[in-house]
């Protein structure tokens, strides 16, 4: 099997590229890259060839291709790859607006091309622990949730609006909003959000921090911190965290707490390094084993739609100063 990637914007790109070379049978066949010495320096680290023009790179017989561009550059580069590979994998937030989300999934079922949406989270083991226990009815009737997927200050072009779509409330609402729909298969129909701009970073001129409000079709009422509100001193780049009240209980479920946590004069901290299970990992071999056995994606492009506008809901709230209700008005997409 022969899988490309197409572009190295993105961080994730990197722990993808090395998972692929992880899995039996799978070969990265090369690296596109709409910025060459990126691309050309990934290309050196992983000993794979470069292709200065996305045609190039979609010429080589490809079974599936990843997408890692900046989160604007995601259409144009999946609408170059569909019909041409027949499975793609694109990273987080599917895109930037409502229309280019939608514009990529008909793009995609026009040209019989599966489009897969990489939220890796779903493959974290304390999370399917989660969703099990949540769809086997052992909690009862389930109250609230309240959910933190705080991180770093990423820099560069996640700053940047034309580019990213926006910032911390973006990066970090999909997340958890793809997780909520995948436990228990409904929708958010309502949304209040409070997002703070340069409140963290006062450099910035885009949010870095946001607090959503949410009710689920289901009756549930939940809570988000999305903020980008981890220093560089702190052990690990970030969280994703989920507390569900229940008639029997509750259940807190940390994502990331397979960790040791090492204190070294030579980094002048302590860090968490992580011993558990690759999240990553597992949702290169679910999309892997999507080729292999011709199954449709487990993640769609419906579902990476569905949780961008939850974050764009967000957005749209913190402006009219109110809750706002799903489906969004096309004004707000």
């Amino acid at each position: 099997m022969r899988i490309g990637m197409m572009s190295f914007a993105h961080g994730h790109a990197n722990s993808y590229a090395a998972c692929l070379q992880q899995v039996p049978g799978v070969t990265l066949a090369g690296i596109y890259d709409t910025e060459p010495q990126r691309g050309q320096d990934a290309a050196r680290r992983l000993d794979v060839p470069f292709y200065a023009t996305a045609d190039e790179l979609l010429d080589q017989g490809l079974d599936g291709v990843i997408v890692c561009s900046e989160n604007a550059n995601h259409r144009p580069m999946v609408e170059a790859a569909a019909g041409r590979v027949g499975h793609i994998l694109c990273e987080k937030p599917i895109a930037t607006t409502l229309a280019d989300a939608q514009a990529m999934i008909d793009r995609c079922q026009a040209t019989g091309t599966a489009l897969q949406i990489a939220f890796p989270v779903r493959f974290a083991p304390p999370a399917q622990h989660l969703r099990e226990v949540l769809r086997r009815g052992e909690l009862g009737q389930v109250y609230s949730v309240q959910c933190t997927n705080h991180g770093r200050m990423p820099g560069g072009w996640f700053t940047d609006p034309a580019l990213a779509g926006g910032g911390a409330v973006i990066d970090h609402t999909v997340h958890v909003i793809d997780l909520l729909r995948w436990f228990w298969e409904t929708e958010v129909v309502e949304v209040y959000a409070e997002v703070g701009r340069g409140l963290l970073h006062p450099e910035l001129a885009i949010d870095d921090a946001g607090l959503l409000s949410f009710t689920l079709a289901n009756g549930v009422y939940g809570t988000l911190d999305t903020s980008w509100s981890r220093p560089p001193s702190y052990p690990t780049w970030g969280d994703v965290k989920i507390e569900v009240v229940a008639e029997k209980g509750a259940l807190v479920v940390d994502v990331f707490q397979q960790v040791l946590a090492v204190s070294s004069e030579q980094w002048g901290q302590t860090r968490w390094i992580p011993w558990g299970s690759n999240m990553d990992l597992g949702l290169i071999q679910d999309f892997v084993a999507c080729i292999r056995e011709g199954r449709p994606p487990s993640i769609t492009g419906h579902d990476g739609r569905q949780a961008l506008e939850v974050a764009l809901a967000a957005y749209h709230s913190a402006e009219l100063g109110r809750p706002v209700r799903l489906p969004l008005a096309a004004e707000a997409t």
